[in-house]
């Protein structure tokens, strides 16, 4: 046997050192850790979740976070029965702003003084309805009367006449509606007149009427309105003569007209 051969040559390759392995915790402890996470949690979720609501959802941040006077979410919350409140606050039940009896209107001023009755009707609508009127008046504190005749142009006549319930005296709203009333219930059985028509009117002071008659004993014919303004009664006349009974009941349209024209001035100055 010969000499024993020299090792072959090797070359190592380097490679780092293995880190150690990390020491595994106990079960025990990786129990006990989940655990107290899961306890913490739950008692989170229970104070963020208000009690006996268990109907609400639990995202629904916009109820669960409403104040008692917000408005802003759900208005039918709130009403008893259930009811979505109006939107002026007031329940649905309950009657409306508009359908409430509103202040009772204060009572009509009285009128104290009677306006000139010569005053009452313009020059143009004397001079109109009397040609060369010649005029004729007389007053005092209760009753006013002026009265136009024709100078020219055949008989007629413009007579105003107001009567003042004075204030203080008696009741004289009352007063002036009785004797109104009155009126008109004379104008229906008259004595010396023959009644053609006879009709309440609207839109000339409180009340008013209307009445065309013919004069028993001559040839005339008067259309009258008779009007009530509070606590006053003025009489408006205008008179025409009449050939015959034919004649007469064909003025009647006339002459009414021209009494309403000048009871329409009279009437500016008691308002």
């Amino acid at each position: 046997m010969g000499r024993p051969r020299p090792p072959e040559p090797f070359e190592r390759v380097y490679s780092a050192p293995e880190p150690p392995a990390p020491a595994r915790r106990p079960r025990v402890i990786a129990l006990a850790t989940a655990l107290v996470s899961f306890a913490v949690a739950a008692a989170v979720v229970f104070l963020l979740v208000p009690k006996g609501g268990g109907h609400h959802q639990a995202g629904s941040a916009s109820t669960s976070a409403a104040t008692p006077g917000d408005t802003s979410g759900d208005t039918s919350a709130g009403s008893p029965d259930g009811s979505r409140p109006s939107p002026t606050g007031e329940p649905s039940g309950s009657p409306s702003s508009s359908t409430r009896p509103g202040p009772t209107p204060p009572a009509a001023k009285l009128i104290g003084t009677l306006p000139p009755a010569c005053a009452t009707v313009s020059p143009g609508t004397v001079r109109d309805l009397i040609p060369a009127a010649q005029q004729r008046n007389n007053s005092n504190q209760t009753l006013t009367t002026c009265t136009y005749t024709a100078g020219s142009g055949g008989f007629r006549w413009l007579r105003v006449e107001a009567y003042l319930y004075p204030p203080g005296i008696g009741q004289p709203l009352d007063d002036a509606k009785r004797n109104f009333a009155a009126g008109f219930d004379q104008a229906r059985k008259p004595a010396t007149e023959r009644t053609v028509t006879l009709t309440k009117q609207s839109g000339l002071g409180d009340e008013a009427y209307r009445w065309y008659k013919v004069d028993k004993g001559e040839k005339t014919v008067v259309g009258q309105i008779t009007m009530r303004v509070r606590n006053t009664l003025i009489t408006v006349s205008y008179s025409e003569e009449a050939e015959s009974k034919n004649d007469a009941d064909s003025r009647q349209q006339t002459c009414l007209a021209k009494a309403n024209q000048a009871a329409r001035e009279v009437l500016g100055s008691f308002r």
